[in-house]
């Protein structure tokens, strides 16, 4: 969002701002927290993660972590300013997916933030949401997503392959539609 050569961005379950890392740090599990995220070499602000979380699940399989998230942001409350994603900045054309049964995070809630902060600055957003699909939405083509043996993600596949074919449209046309390549590098 802070490189104007960018003018296209599509987020799937998006975030709308900073976390800390998720897998190792230094300690080789997690400790110290450090950004998700750099810019020009340096990390940005970051929520860190309130270690007093514990699953509700039980330990032997899958576990949902929207409640880690929806946790740390209640316990850092205070500092959540400066981790903010500065969507309502970007010059590019903003598409944002997400469901509202996403067991990872709460993608919607951050989508709407999102989607809130770029109207509020006069600059347009698209934002495609279903209530009942997960985290991973799948877009046309894609083969369905294979279960984790660690999280659980949320919607059911159904609603995953309507949430990505809803928002399938829109990606394509600001992409300069059907016919327009993508090329990564």
């Amino acid at each position: 969002m802070r490189d104007s050569r960018v003018d296209v961005a599509i987020a799937l379950s998006p975030a709308s701002r900073v976390w800390s890392n998720v897998g190792p740090g230094r300690d080789g599990a997690h400790h110290p927290y450090r950004s998700s995220w750099t810019w020009r070499e340096r990390p940005l602000p970051f929520v860190p993660m309130d270690d007093s979380w514990t699953p509700t699940e039980p330990d032997s399989g899958p576990v949902a972590i929207r409640g880690w998230y929806e946790l740390s942001e209640r316990t850092f409350a205070h500092s959540l300013a400066p981790t903010e994603i500065p969507v309502e900045a970007a010059r590019a054309d903003v598409v944002l997916v997400a469901g509202g049964d996403d067991a990872m995070w709460p993608s919607l809630p951050y989508a709407e933030q999102l989607a809130q902060r770029r109207r509020s600055a006069g600059a347009t957003v698209r934002l495609i949401v279903r209530d009942d699909a997960g985290h991973r939405p799948r877009l046309p083509g894609e083969s369905p997503a294979s279960a984790s043996p660690h999280f659980k993600y949320g919607g059911t596949p159904e609603a995953d392959v309507l949430l990505g074919k809803a928002a399938w449209p829109h990606i394509l046309d600001v992409l300069g539609g059907e016919g327009s390549r993508v090329m990564a590098g």
